[in-house]
């Protein structure tokens, strides 16, 4: 009988060191997991240029290969870049992981600046430069201390955290981007360790949240030829302003995944006892989109030179690790509106509001309603849509509440934003008016009422009381709020309307369609071929592939499981 007793007590010890196989997370299987972001990538993009995809391993490894999704819309209002990769990552909106915009007003934090959603004043930014020039002024030394960044803010955790948390920390996580916000947020709270680039000379960095100095890789990869090699590409002599103009050329995609490939070799990603995972977010089609706007010939160019790119980052990793043992997802953090001027054409009602006009008329009408002995500035500097930023201070100094100042502020701006409609032209005279999308056209030649219209206005005492309409756009609303950002007025101008900004042709930040729509494809051993056209959205993925790994979702995920795509196990 003791025999029994102590041959069943050594199977149940045995049993209990034994890895756990009911997770294939835990074996590795896939070895290496992926998530692929593009910048700024449409959704219709892939419809749209299909024909001329001729690589195996381009956007075929999703469209003809793995699973792909054309109808994947985001499901709230607040298209930024930081809240997109975080919403990806985790697989929650805004409301579920808390960061509402790429930077806010904090002024505990910060009297003279908005606050990143990345930046953290407890570390630093960590690189070499040891060998570089010093930049002339008014360029910033990078050699000079600067504040570091971290996922502080994130109040979720990602796929990747649950991978780690699941693991026991055994499988490693990273984040690269060009953006610091695009490398830390997707990646998650428990990652290795997040790359991008020093914006003046291309260098990638990273914060001491991660580590003390970068790894010998990344240290030789910075000091290599790729630099020097991508501004070349870029058809520039030389550079300090490698984000600016590098960024915005295929070279920086390809300088850009050729650090991820050095990330994979140095820290052997897809060659360990449990499942990794990279979190790649490419920045230059944000950069040059901006400026050339989605429909035009640079854009087309940027997206087959990605399909060549893909194809050679997924080939070089078939033979390191082996495609067969690697899950992908790819999909995009917002999409964008067309150049105002380029839909006007076509006559869609398009428009564009002068910010600083709004304000400035918005800033009278409070200083007359308050009587204010002399001019108060009631808003704070570097505005932006949606959301209009209040100093509390100002109306403090008066003796006014939240809810009155921002009550004030929703009263004036329908009056502020009507001020702003362009004069008739001449019949047989062009407009000249500098924000008109029709100027430069006669009547004959275009429909529209280039005049602006708000769709959606609210103060942040009323977003927070709930007094949102119980519509699918107020669902979209009420997935972007946040306790950051002070005092402020939510303010949505009506489809293909947005701010003016100097040099900047097109930007994103809506609840419409066009910046909610992306891309979405999955590629691997689990998942099942197919071309679907149902909705769904990159919230998605997080839950998809924790059902796959075998993981627990993230701690704020909403999202669905895709099982149309995922194989029966075994």
């Amino acid at each position: 009988m003791q025999k029994k007793v102590a041959a069943l007590l050594c199977l149940a010890l045995a049993l209990a060191e034994s890895p756990r196989s009911f997770a294939q997370a835990y074996q590795a299987k896939p070895k290496l997991a992926i998530i692929l972001v593009i910048d700024q990538f449409r959704g219709d993009y892939l419809d749209r240029y299909r024909d001329d995809f001729t690589t195996p391993n381009g956007f075929n490894l999703f469209l003809k290969k793995g699973a792909y999704f054309n109808s994947c819309y985001y499901d709230y209002a607040n298209l930024k870049t930081a809240p997109g990769h975080s919403t990806i990552g985790t697989g929650a909106y805004t409301d579920g992981h808390g960061i509402g915009s790429n930077e806010w007003w904090d002024l505990s934090r910060s009297t003279d600046h908005p606050v990143s959603s990345v930046e953290d004043q407890r570390y630093r930014i960590t690189g070499t430069f040891d060998d570089l020039p010093v930049p002339p002024p008014p360029a910033i030394d990078p050699r000079a201390p600067r504040v570091g960044s971290s996922p502080f803010n994130l109040k979720a955790t990602t796929i990747g955290d649950e991978v780690r948390l699941a693991t026991n920390g055994e499988s490693k996580l990273f984040g690269v981007s060009l953006k610091d916000r695009a490398a830390i947020l997707p990646s998650g709270q428990t990652a290795n360790g997040a790359f991008w680039i020093d914006q003046a000379t291309g260098r990638f960095v990273t914060s001491t949240y991660y580590m003390a100095q970068l790894p010998e890789w990344a240290t030789k990869f910075n000091k290599g030829p790729r630099v020097a090699q991508a501004i070349k590409e870029a058809g520039l002599d030389d550079t300090t302003q490698f984000y600016a103009l590098v960024g915005r050329t295929p070279a920086a995609n390809s300088y850009e995944l050729a650090f991820a490939e050095a990330l994979i070799d140095g820290e052997q990603l897809g060659k360990h006892p449990t499942t990794d995972v990279l979190t790649v977010s490419l920045s230059a089609n944000d950069i040059l989109g901006h400026q050339m706007g989605p429909d035009s010939d640079a854009e087309k160019e940027m997206v087959l030179a990605l399909d060549q790119q893909i194809n050679t980052f997924f080939s070089d990793l078939d033979k390191k690790v082996g495609l067969a043992n690697v899950l992908v997802a790819f999909t995009a953090d917002h999409g964008v509106a067309p150049i105002v001027r380029e839909s006007a054409k076509l006559g869609v009602q398009s428009a564009s509001l002068d910010l600083e006009a709004i304000v400035e008329s918005v800033n009278g009408a409070l200083n007359k309603k308050f009587n204010t002995a002399k001019k108060t500035n009631f808003f704070l500097p570097a505005q932006e849509l949606p959301n209009l930023a209040l100093d509390s201070r100002a109306f403090e100094s008066i003796k006014v509440s939240e809810q009155d100042a921002e009550a004030a502020v929703v009263d004036a701006i329908p009056a502020a934003v009507a001020a702003l409609a362009p004069p008739p032209p001449p019949l047989d005279n062009p407009s000249l008016h500098p924000l008109d999308p029709t100027a430069g056209l006669t009547f004959s030649e275009t429909r529209i009422d280039a005049s602006p219209r708000i769709a959606f206005l609210r103060s942040r005492v009323d977003l927070a009381a709930g007094k949102i309409p119980d519509t699918e756009f107020g669902h979209l609303i009420q997935h972007s709020l946040t306790d950051h950002g002070g005092w402020y007025v939510m303010v949505f101008p009506t489809a293909y309307q947005m701010e003016y900004l100097s040099g900047i042709q097109t930007t994103h930040f809506s609840p419409w369609s066009y910046d909610r729509h992306v891309p979405l494809g999955f590629y691997g051993a689990d998942i099942i071929p197919g071309y679907h056209r149902e909705k769904v959205a990159p919230v998605d993925i997080a839950a998809t592939f924790a059902a796959i790994l075998g993981v627990n979702a993230p701690s704020s995920s909403v999202g669905h499981i895709l099982t149309q795509i995922i194989k029966p196990s075994n």
